[in-house]
Formats: C-alpha cells, structure tokens, sequence
C-alpha cells in the first residue's frame, strides 16, 4: 500500500505542498529577523574597528530558537495561532490580543513555498534533484523576501547557493563541473561589468554586489546558457512589475526597485520549465 501511494505523483506532490507551507513560515522568520540580526554583528564590527565602546543594546531575535509573537504586542503565538497560512486566515489577519494587522507577507510566503515546492516535485518525481531543487526554490525566496524589504541579499544565501551549485555539478546534479563553473564565472562578471560601466556614464550605482552573486549562483546551477535568458527575463519582468509599482504609487523613475526578486522569480522559472520557455519564444519569434 505504501509502495503504492508514493508510486501515484499527486500524493507526493501534496506531501511537498505540505512542507512547502511548514518550510514557508521559516522562511518568514529568516526575511524578518536574518537582516536585524546582520545589522547588530555590523555595528558591533564596526565599534571594534573604530575603538568604541560597546553599546548597551540587545541583539534582535533569533532565528531558529526565539518563539514566535505578534509584531505590534509581542504577544507569544500559541500553536494554534502559528499554523501556517490557516491562523493567518482563520484570525482575517490579525492579532488575537491587541487586533494588530499582520502583513500579508505571511500567507503569501507560506502560499508561495508550498506551490514552488509542489511544482519541484511534480517535475522530478522522489529523487535528488527533486531534493536540491527544493533547497534552490526555498532560498529564492527568501533571498527575494530579503530584497524586497531591505534591497539586501545577503552573503550568508547567496555563497551557500553558489556553492552547493558548484558542488552538485561534481555528480553532475544538473549540469556538468566545466558548465557550472562558467556559468558562476560569467554570471557574476557580466552584472559586475554592466555595474562598472553603468557607475562610470552615470556615476551612480545601478545595482548591488549582491545581484552579481545571486546571478553567479543561478548560472552554477543551470550553466552558462541559462544566464541570457535569464537576464533578460528578469529585466522584462522588472520593468513591467515595476513601473506599475511606481505609477501606483506616485514615485518617479529614480526610485530604486530591488532587481534580486525578478532575478529569483526568472531563474527559478527557467530551472523548472526551460524548455516550455523556449518552446514559447519560438513561437513568438515565430509570429512576428
């Protein structure tokens, strides 16, 4: 009976979704506390190199141990009220205690894990690329999370991707160490270069580090004839998503719009249907 079920691609495909939603409210945690908690060890590096006195303030919850609570009381949450994407609905969004909203940031990650880890696990069945693929889905989000509120990717997401794409490629997972390499090498120099002679015309930064690791990453893990597409899927979807987010709400063009979540939301759409992608630039090539 067993054999049976894990056998039939919808039952493990909703036991994915399920860890997606258990996986999505970590991943809550890490978007909220991982940038605080970088901000206090950068102070506090900071006063050691300047020879300042410690400041007497208290480090920012944990990552893994600190219970969760309410961001406007502090209230601790029961188990009840922490079921992910179920108490956000269940409570319409707010506190139980002191009726504060809580950000639709919640349900949106936990939604958005569970339907990335289901659509992994549809495409590659029970297997090991099933496995890193969910590893590569679940940092993308958050490192876009990241992005989004503080326009930061942290090293501490972006090297350990990079990395394991590099080392999967030894198997090889999904690519082949020659193309994983190239891919690492021309993914960070291509953003670096287009950083460099931006700043150069223009004197001002276009881009972050960040954005040149995160490319870096991608092109470990899909090799170095997934970094074009890539780039220009990311950049077409940054324009359009962001100029509508600009006329909404009233900002000019030189409002700063964070480019890691269209560089996550392209790469991990070209990791998981490339070929459909090609399929359909063909036919629009096709048509013009």
């Amino acid at each position: 009976m067993t054999a049976y079920f894990l056998g039939q691609p919808g039952v493990y495909t909703v036991l994915a979704s399920t860890l997606g939603l258990l996986v999505g409210s970590f991943l809550n945690v890490i978007i909220l506390r991982l940038p605080p908690r970088l901000l206090h060890v950068w102070r506090q590096q900071s006063r050691e190199v300047l020879e300042l006195p410690d400041a007497a303030e208290a480090p920012p919850p944990g990552i893994v141990w600190e219970p969760s609570h309410c961001p406007h009381c502090k209230h601790r949450l029961g188990v009840w009220e922490n079921i992910p994407l179920v108490s956000w609905l269940a409570l319409r969004g707010r506190c139980r205690h002191c009726q504060g909203r809580i950000s639709v940031q919640y349900p949106l990650v936990e939604l958005l894990t569970a339907l990335g880890s289901a659509a992994i696990v549809w495409k590659f069945g029970l297997s090991g690329q099933s496995a890193a693929g969910l590893l590569l889905t679940w940092t993308l989000i958050a490192l876009a999370g990241i992005d989004l509120r503080t326009q930061l990717l942290p090293d501490q997401l972006t090297l350990p991707l990079l990395w394991l794409g590099l080392l999967l490629s030894l198997f090889p997972l999904f690519v082949s160490a020659r193309e994983s390499i190239l891919g690492a090498a021309i993914g960070y120099l291509s953003l670096w270069s287009v950083y460099w002679l931006f700043k150069l015309a223009t004197g001002k930064e276009g881009m972050g580090y960040g954005d040149f690791k995160l490319l870096a990453a991608l092109g470990a893990w899909m090799g170095p004839t997934a970094l074009l597409p890539i780039v220009l899927l990311s950049s077409l979807i940054g324009a359009l998503v962001g100029g509508v987010v600009l006329a909404l709400r009233g900002h000019d063009r030189s409002t700063p719009i964070p480019f890691g979540p269209f560089l996550a939301a392209a790469g991990w759409a070209w990791f998981l249907g490339s070929d459909a992608l090609l399929v359909l630039y063909r036919h629009l090539i096709g048509g013009i």
